[in-house]
């Protein structure tokens, strides 16, 4: 083990935490597959590309609400309440998913009702994850800290689809639903258990308004980091309609059931995590170069689907896509923190995420009628053709402005 993260599995409230975490990490890449493949079977027939868009938008696109409207009540709350908070929420309502399915009542409506509810707080959650680690770990281990927190994230971009695509082959996907349900479920009771970690401690959360007013107000003021933002923006949003296009691309292209749609996103999440692994290296290179190619190299991977190309092309494609995305946030961090003033680096980061919250689940919603009214090939491909014009576009605006690294 690298001598970096030894000390993490001495320190015994960590250790105890991180299973949790990466359970809770494995329910929600399972998702990843379950939550779309069970949209496309209880969708009515000529609907699947509307109900899919609609599910998965509801998994995420409610937290970029809740963490606005919620906030005078909960920016306050200890790190680990609000974590202990989510998980419960999204143990119940997810819960009942199973629950309704084996009841035969598991409507459209319902399911994306129940799916909405539990991701108002999630925002916070994540919020009181990154706090959490902060307030008990000292700032030395805090990077290191929160690598391996991400990549147990990216790991479960691997593992995770490729359970539940195995799963889906014995049980439905509403029970494996309900396992993403139990490891949050998990995760609530063990944090419960991170006893005496800035107890009284409020946290700061993930969007303080005032604060993101402030962020936008320097923003502003700050062509480069606005560039970057609006870039980061519109790549999530452009990625968005591929969460839904995919399962329809498995099912009604390719005649195919979860087994190769988990296969997609294992191979995927393979690619991210190598590609994430060298983000480092990459900290070497011209940022807005590398970041900029990012966006096209992952475009160009998107357009051989619209093509007709075999499945075994269009799964080394899809493996290359994750390993050219998988550095981006990194890199994109990277250029907000090396761009902007110290004392404002928090107030500026809170205005990115209020800024970002929307951007891929509003990208997601739209993918279902898209589908609908395209098919869910030529969405990939348009999704890829989309995000080349934005690399285009965004390295045209670079080449015009003041040369930067």
């Amino acid at each position: 083990m690298p001598r970096t993260y030894q000390p993490f599995f001495a320190h015994g409230e960590f250790r105890r935490l991180m299973p949790a975490l990466v359970a809770s990490d494995v329910g929600d890449g399972m998702s990843v597959v379950a939550v779309a493949w069970l949209a496309v079977l209880i969708a009515p027939d000529g609907r699947s590309g509307l109900v899919v868009g609609a599910a998965v938008a509801a998994y995420a696109l409610p937290g970029a609400v809740g963490a606005l409207v919620f906030g005078r009540w909960l920016r306050r709350l200890p790190a680990r309440r609000l974590m202990a908070v989510d998980g419960w929420l999204r143990a119940s309502l997810l819960g009942c998913v199973p629950l309704a399915w084996a009841a035969g009542v598991l409507h459209p409506a319902v399911y994306v009702v129940l799916l909405a509810g539990s991701s108002v707080l999630h925002a916070w959650g994540s919020a009181g994850k990154y706090s959490l680690l902060a307030q008990m770990l000292p700032p030395e281990q805090r990077l290191a800290a929160n690598a391996l927190v991400s990549a147990s994230a990216s790991a479960s971009v691997i593992v995770g689809p490729a359970l539940a695509g195995f799963l889906a082959a014995a049980v439905s996907p509403a029970w494996i639903v309900g396992i993403d349900a139990l490891s949050f479920a998990v995760l609530a009771v063990q944090v419960g258990r991170v006893g005496g970690v800035a107890g009284a401690v409020g946290t700061a959360g993930p969007v303080d308004t005032g604060r993101s007013a402030a962020g936008l107000h320097l923003l502003r003021r700050q062509p480069e980091l606005l560039g970057v933002l609006a870039l980061t923006w519109f790549f999530n949003f452009l990625y968005g309609p591929v969460e839904v296009a995919l399962p329809l691309h498995v099912t009604d292209d390719l005649h195919s059931g979860a087994g190769l749609l988990g296969l997609y996103w294992t191979v995927f999440g393979v690619g991210a995590v190598v590609g994430g692994l060298t983000a480092g290296a990459l900290r070497k290179l011209p940022l807005w170069p590398v970041t900029l190619g990012i966006v096209a190299g992952w475009g160009l991977m998107l357009m051989p689907f619209g093509l007709g190309v075999p499945v075994s092309v269009s799964l080394v494609c899809f493996a290359l896509g994750g390993m050219i995305y998988g550095p981006f946030t990194a890199l994109s961090f990277t250029l907000f923190q090396e761009r902007t003033p110290a004392a404002w680096l928090t107030t500026v980061l809170a205005a990115r995420g209020a800024a970002l919250l929307t951007s891929a689940p509003l990208g997601t919603a739209l993918g279902g009628p898209l589908v609908a009214v395209m098919g869910p090939r030529q969405v990939l491909a348009a999704s890829g053709g989309a995000t080349l014009v934005l690399a285009v576009v965004a390295i045209a605006v670079r080449l015009s402005g003041p040369r930067a690294r």
